[in-house]
């Protein structure tokens, strides 16, 4: 594990955490718990539109007060698709963006938070294609048909919702979706994920789920149980804010089985960043932004090495 900015160590304390708690489960109805938390962090920016903003870097994701700004001004093509889900007559609204380069691009799947598929998750796809990557953002509650969908979805409505779903759903529409955005003639036949919150616990437990996937990318989003990291064969990067102790106390536990099962897990703590330290890039006195600016390139490079320049 490593703590970021350097200089003291956070092992110790959650090592002392992991004894007093049993990681959650990388299941949905274990992720339900992370709600009153999200919503505390959320702020009035949770739907992108609204709350103070930062000036913006090019070089990483838009913070959600310029997310909306961000996405007008992008010179790449992105666009709504419908891929079949997997089921019949199960569909799944995505969201597609593509990077400007001449030859074929590696994919990563975005997963949204519990407020759905907002303007904020659609800039972060929007910065992975000006990263290279053909970014897709599949809206996991699109069957719900929630107010303001698709482009500005309700975020109590989104979050109420996102505790109705089936685990086992969600991981055959993320396999659908993998294989729609593979077979893109822009497209390389290798693929990641990346999620936020309720998201990252997503993603961390796709990693258990999917033998073809090639890098899983946490933030934020709370560890499997240990026992369902046996079928993990992707490399797992995780990202956590050091004032995060609820989600981080589930790190310990699964940093330790995954190093004797000799697979790939990096987890990084930022000092002073809260949960959610992506999209409130102006909280916590300035911790949110440096953790932005040192998780970002980590998110990167781990792309990069794993799927594909």
């Amino acid at each position: 594990m490593r703590v970021l900015p350097s200089g003291r160590s956070l092992a110790p304390l959650l090592a002392a955490l992991a004894l007093g708690a049993a990681p959650l489960a990388a299941t949905l109805s274990a992720q339900q718990m992370d709600h009153a938390d999200h919503l505390a962090h959320a702020g009035p920016a949770a739907g992108g539109t609204a709350g103070a903003h930062r000036t913006a870097d090019s070089t990483l994701p838009a913070g959600a007060g310029e997310a909306e700004a961000r996405l007008a001004a992008s010179p790449r093509h992105g666009e709504w698709v419908m891929i079949p889900g997997g089921a019949p007559g199960d569909s799944v609204r995505a969201w597609v963006v593509y990077p400007e380069r001449s030859d074929r691009a590696p994919v990563v799947l975005v997963v949204h938070e519990i407020f759905g598929l907002s303007p904020w998750i659609r800039a972060v796809a929007d910065q992975l294609a000006a990263d290279g990557f053909i970014a897709v953002a599949p809206d996991l509650l699109t069957s719900k048909n929630l107010p303001g969908s698709p482009d500005k979805v309700d975020p109590q409505a989104a979050s109420a919702a996102i505790r109705t779903l089936d685990r086992a759903v969600v991981a055959r529409q993320l396999d659908a979706v993998g294989r729609y955005a593979t077979a893109l003639p822009a497209a390389r036949d290798t693929y990641g994920i990346v999620g936020f919150c309720w998201g990252g616990g997503t993603s961390f437990a796709y990693a258990t789920h999917a033998p073809r996937l090639g890098a899983s990318v946490v933030y934020y989003g709370p560890s499997p149980e240990p026992a369902a990291l046996a079928s993990v064969r992707a490399p797992v990067l995780g990202l956590y804010g050091g004032n995060d102790a609820r989600v981080n106390s589930t790190v310990p536990a699964v940093d330790s089985a995954m190093k004797a099962m000799k697979k790939t897990f990096e987890p990084h703590f930022f000092e002073g960043a809260g949960h959610g330290f992506l999209r409130q890039q102006d909280g916590q006195n300035g911790a949110n932004l440096k953790a932005t600016q040192q998780a970002w390139p980590l998110t990167v490079a781990f792309f990069r090495k794993h799927l594909g320049r």
